[in-house]
Order: structure tokens, then C-alpha cells, then sequence
């Protein structure tokens, strides 16, 4: 039931309206961080998060830029801080720098604290400096090999050469890299020493993530998933690994690398259930709210958005959504025939 006192103006101390109260789940975890998938498209087809074939969404099914504006400042007025640009690969959606600079006001507002992304890369090359320019200052790059070879054949179509760089002129237009690398088992699990190395010489901190049964891909995730709990076993023969206090809002538990002075995560949502400080909820593409990735109920937002020009009806539908968002996911890699969640990560947003 929809609590009429979360859609009421606070107060301040000295009598003033202070806006909208803050997202709070049933939990009592306020929701600070939106992930925002702009397309469920990519130039990449990973092994692990796609099918080689895949049927995309049709245009018109789509939230249009204008559209995805509004939400993010319906969710930014409701005490939101953090954006993060997903897909599908978002930097491959046509005209994408014009959210980006829609966006950027609310830097320059101050009401939004980090406006991000996480990308393939293999895009960089052409929009990086346009990107620094609009306020974003880090980026995640998904990156789960050094091998050409071994690229070409997770990507099942990637050049190596395009992402790094990519990564190269991310780093020259002044923005923090962060290497995603997603452990799989017999593919480059003897090749995550030498990456963390690698990423570190060149200032970048590291994560390292567990495969996600999201989606019916052609493999079967029971022989790609490497647990981090081993790899990080694995690592401790060659590093030592000082565990950190660090949070940024994510799922990702952090060390320091002593030998390279770097920072490493673990994001294991298999081996270790991450919920229980989740700030987070996302939105796709088509405008369904998910508050939980691990979780099939979502909101319709673009019914609401498209029925109504009035933020307020959109602002309740957002928090009547959040106070259904569940304490934790229900991830089990054993069950993936059919996958534990049928859509796949690019839906959803990585």
C-alpha cells in the first residue's frame, strides 16, 4: 500500500519546504543510484550475456531521449545523486550524446553528484572527449581479456585494438577507467593475474565478476561460472590482498593490491548475496522499472509517462514501484535451463 506521507513535501528545520521526501524502500535502504539501460542493442555479442543471435527490440517500443530525461529528473528530484548509462551497448544508440548533455545540467545544478557509464569501449575513440565534456569523469569498461584471439571469440566479433583504444582516449580526455572483467572458467581464468597487473600499471582499478544466469544463451553457464571465491584464492599465490572499507554504492567488495598499489573488487552475486545495502534500481530501455536484477516484477513507467505530462503522477508511480523492491535476489547458477531470469543482462542494463 502506497504511504501518502513519502509523497509529501518535507520540511526543514526552520519551516522551509526542503522538496520531496527521499526514496525509501521497505528496507529502510534509500535509493540514491539509477541505472538506466538507453538500448538493449550491442555491437558485441558476448558469450556469456548474449545469444549470437539476437532478435532486438523494435524502435518504436523504445523510451525516446526526451522521455528518458524526464524519468531521470523525476528520479533526481526524489533524491537520486547517481546515473549510470547502461545498455546493450549505450554509446551504439543514435544521438545518445544529446541525453548525456541534458543530463549534464544537473550536475551543473548540483543536484546530481556522478553522471557515468558503462561501456564495451568500443566506442571510445569517438566520443570520449565529448563525454569529459559533459561532466562524465569515470567509466566502467567491460574488458574480459588481453588475448586478441581470445577477445574475438568471447565478443564473437570484437577487435581487441578498438577498446584499448577506446580505454586510451577515455584516459586522455581526463576520465577514470575501471575494468570490468567477468571470471569464466577455462576461458581466462589464468589470465586474471596478469589483467589485474596490466590495469593497475596504468592507474585503473579492477572488478572482477561472477557470471549472471540472466537470458538463454547457447552455452551453459554451469561451465563458465568460476567462482571468485576460488580465484581470489588463486590470486592470494601471487598478491597480497588487504581487504578495504570502500563502497561506492555497488555490489562490489574492494582489496588493494599491495604489490601493484591498486584496487581490485569481487562483485559475486552467486557465491555472495550483495543485497542487503542495495541503493540501486534500474530502468530499461522500454521504460520498465526492475527495483531488483535478480527479480522479475517491474513498474510501467512509460504507460504512466506517455498517459500523463504531470511529473507527480509519474513521481508516485515511482514510489509506489520502490516500496515493492525486495529485500534480495534469488540467483541460483544450477538453475539456468531456463535461465534463473529469462531477459538477459543487455535488457535490463549491465
Amino acid at each position: 500500500m502506497l504511504d501518502d506521507s513519502s509523497l509529501t513535501p518535507q520540511t526543514s528545520a526552520l519551516g522551509a519546504p526542503a522538496g520531496p521526501a527521499p526514496l525509501i524502500d521497505p528496507f529502510q535502504r534509500a535509493i540514491s543510484y539509477l541505472r538506466i539501460s538507453v538500448t538493449d542493442r550491442c555491437d558485441l555479442r558476448c558469450a556469456y550475456c548474449m545469444s549470437e543471435h539476437m532478435e532486438f527490440l523494435p524502435k518504436r517500443d523504445l523510451l525516446t531521449l526526451e522521455e528518458l530525461d524526464r524519468l531521470c529528473g523525476v528520479f533526481i528530484a526524489r533524491g537520486v545523486r547517481k546515473l549510470r548509462i547502461t545498455g546493450g551497448e549505450p554509446l551504439v544508440r543514435r544521438d545518445i550524446m544529446h541525453l548525456f548533455r541534458r543530463l549534464s545540467r544537473h550536475l551543473d545544478s548540483g543536484a546530481l553528484e556522478e553522471l557515468t557509464l558503462t561501456t564495451n569501449g568500443t566506442q571510445l575513440t569517438r566520443y570520449a572527449a565529448e563525454l569529459a565534456s559533459f561532466g562524465v569523469r569515470r567509466i566502467n569498461v567491460s574488458l574480459d581479456t588481453l588475448d586478441p584471439d581470445k577477445f574475438r571469440k568471447i565478443t564473437r566479433r570484437g577487435d581487441l585494438k578498438v577498446v584499448l583504444d577506446g580505454i586510451a582516449a577515455a584516459r586522455a580526455a581526463g576520465m577514470k577507467v575501471k575494468i570490468n572483467a567477468v571470471a569464466l572458467r577455462d576461458v581466462n581464468a589464468d589470465e586474471i593475474p596478469d589483467m589485474i597487473a596490466w590495469a593497475h600499471g596504468l592507474g585503473m582499478d579492477m572488478t572482477l565478476i561472477e557470471v549472471m544466469p540472466l537470458g538463454e544463451i547457447e552455452a551453459d553457464r554451469t561451465d563458465q561460472f568460476l567462482p571468485l571465491s576460488v580465484a581470489r584464492q588463486r590470486l592470494e599465490t601471487r598478491y597480497t590482498l588487504t581487504p578495504l572499507p570502500d563502497r561506492t554504492g555497488g555490489p562490489a567488495r574492494y582489496v588493494r593490491v599491495e604489490e601493484t598499489g591498486g584496487k581490485l573488487g569481487f562483485i559475486t552475486p552467486l557465491t555472495h548475496n550483495f543485497c542487503e545495502s542495495c541503493n540501486r534500481v534500474r530502468l530499461t530501455c522500454t521504460g520498465q522499472l526492475y527495483m531488483c536484477l535478480g527479480q522479475e516484477d517491474s513498474a510501467d513507467l512509460r504507460a504512466v509517462l506517455r498517459a500523463s505530462p504531470d511529473d507527480a503522477v509519474l513521481a508516485q508511480a515511482v514510489v509506489e514501484a520502490i516500496t515493492r523492491k525486495p529485500k534480495g535476489h534469488d540467483f541460483v547458477i544450477e538453475r539456468q535451463r531456463p535461465a534463473a531470469v529469462p531477459r538477459h543482462m543487455s535488457v535490463t542494463g549491465g
